[in-house]
């Protein structure tokens, strides 16, 4: 008799009866309410392991194609398709086919994944700075013109540039 897969309905659900892509409160914070509150708790539920952002990066690279995934990842097949799969039901890629026999997919971000693009930036800066003792690994530059690209909070109000202790955060109801 075999058992059918283990998931985790916190991430791998949306919520029943709605067209929502809106992922289930995770049970293991809080009562939900105020956890998903936060856009940054509401995020995590998506992409907030290990090898859904490793995936994204890797998308962002080129890669499309699940051997191709599975290839630079080193990641277990059955993993890699499960937060691919989460990834495509939250809107982030959408599945293409590139063959028909067998029927065989690619994995493009959608506009919603585009919008990743920042976070991933930013998650790489805070590495190449604290965790690097020489060069970072990878430069991202401009495809345009090959220099080198920065990553900056805008106040288009003022025309200023803005570092990060000249934040605040305005709740709204």
């Amino acid at each position: 008799m075999s058992r059918p897969p283990l998931r985790d309905p916190a991430t791998t659900a949306v919520h029943p009866g709605s067209a929502s892509l809106e992922p289930r409160p995770d049970p293991g914070v809080g009562d939900g309410d105020h956890e998903l509150a936060c856009s940054i708790a509401r995020t995590l539920q998506v992409i907030g392991d290990r090898w859904s952002l490793l995936i994204l990066r890797d998308a962002f690279r080129g890669v499309r194609r699940f051997d191709e995934f599975a290839d630079d990842l080193g990641i277990a097949r059955n993993l890699l398709a499960d937060r691919l799969g989460r990834l495509v039901r939250h809107g982030i890629f959408e599945k293409v086919p590139y063959r028909d026999r067998p029927v065989r997919y690619e994995y493009r971000l959608t506009a919603r994944g585009l919008d990743l693009s920042p976070a991933l930036v930013a998650l790489m800066r805070w590495g190449d700075k604290h965790l690097t003792d020489d060069e970072p690994p990878v430069v991202l530059v401009h495809k345009g013109c090959g220099h080198p690209l920065d990553q900056v909070f805008v106040c288009w109000e003022c025309d200023e540039t803005i570092t990060p202790r000249q934040i605040s955060s305005d709740r709204r109801s």
